[in-house]
């Protein structure tokens, strides 16, 4: 089967097109002939090894131990393994894996469900990975409620088109913070109101929002909690740049540090593949309050142009690979 491979860390170039064997799945995998992959600030991560904390989580310390990358699928299921009851050869998914930039690639059972009848294969290769973040951010770390003011930092992202409509159906009153050329984007999928921050500081609005989730990472937190209420909550996403060995987790390794000493409640946010919230998540896209957004689609050869263009930071919404054509 063709599927992008690397032998070594480093930048988009490291990556080829490759023929290789098509994996087997194990007892409680499944194996998925995948049509769309998505594309995520995690798979940069995992193809340059850095910061060097992503190779101590256990991803191999000096060369990647996956050989193939890419997290986010959708696809068909080509065959199950020999517990597993729940799907069946046939059925078309979604969710996260290990290597779905391939033309098949074997996931666990529970880290699957069906994909919403009313999306396209590549549209659901944007949710799993990008709407997970958004849905454990807002619900368990900054435990939203209906009526509170919310303040997406990087509303027009992969995290953040999600976060904007996920707190608009929990009830939320919602700010987008994004660049100039994104702010109609913002509104169009359910903004209450979108700041420029290219214009204006949200932080200079004085204590305002309830809860703030951050996906970008580069604001400090003194900064963050100008903006929030009294008793507001911010979660941290995650973040880029800062130095080899951390990078990013810096700000979240801060948020661990002061919380205990501040009025704010301050939450750092790991997302967690979840089989229950693929199922929640299809259910609220089937009933029309959260689309992907997609930014641009990339056939399975052009995987380092895609992940470049993640690297400018000018993505609104999810890239997706398309992998199925390669097939037909």
């Amino acid at each position: 089967m063709k599927a992008i491979t690397r032998d070594r860390y480093g930048s988009a170039d490291v990556l080829e097109l490759s023929e290789i064997d098509r994996p087997e799945p194990g007892d409680d995998e499944v194996l998925v002939r995948v049509h769309a992959a998505g594309v995520d600030p995690s798979v940069w991560h995992l193809m340059t090894g850095l910061p060097y904390l992503v190779r101590l989580m256990g991803y191999g310390l000096r060369r990647p131990k996956t050989r193939v990358p890419g997290m986010d699928v959708a696809g068909r299921v080509e065959a199950v393994g020999a517990n597993v009851t729940t799907l069946r050869p046939g059925d078309e998914v979604f969710g996260a894996c290990r290597g779905s930039y391939a033309e098949y690639a074997c996931a666990p059972a529970d880290r699957l469900a069906p994909k919403p009848a009313n999306l396209s294969f590549e549209q659901a290769a944007a949710v799993p990975v990008s709407a997970l973040t958004a849905l454990q951010g807002l619900r368990d770390r900054g435990e939203i409620r209906a009526g509170q003011k919310v303040l997406i930092i990087g509303a027009a992202g992969g995290v953040g088109t999600f976060a904007v409509q996920l707190a608009k159906a929990f009830g939320a009153e919602v700010t987008g913070v994004c660049s100039t050329t994104k702010l109609d984007l913002v509104r169009s999928i359910g903004a209450d109101e979108a700041i420029d921050y290219t214009r204006e500081d949200f932080a200079d609005q004085g204590p305002r929002w309830d809860v703030i989730l951050d996906t970008a990472g580069n604001r400090s937190l003194s900064h963050l909690r100008r903006a929030l209420a009294p008793r507001g909550t911010l979660v941290m996403v995650g973040g880029e740049g800062g130095g080899k060995w951390f990078g990013g987790t810096e700000g979240l390794i801060g948020v661990l540090v002061l919380s205990p000493f501040v009025g704010h409640r301050l939450r750092p946010m790991m997302a967690r593949i979840d089989q229950k919230d693929l199922l929640l998540l299809k259910e609220l896209i089937e009933a029309g309050k959260v689309t992907p957004v997609i930014d641009r689609t990339y056939p399975l050869s052009d995987v380092p142009e895609a992940i470049r263009h993640l690297e400018k930071g000018h993505s609104r919404g999810k890239a997706v690979i398309t992998v199925a054509a390669l097939r037909e």
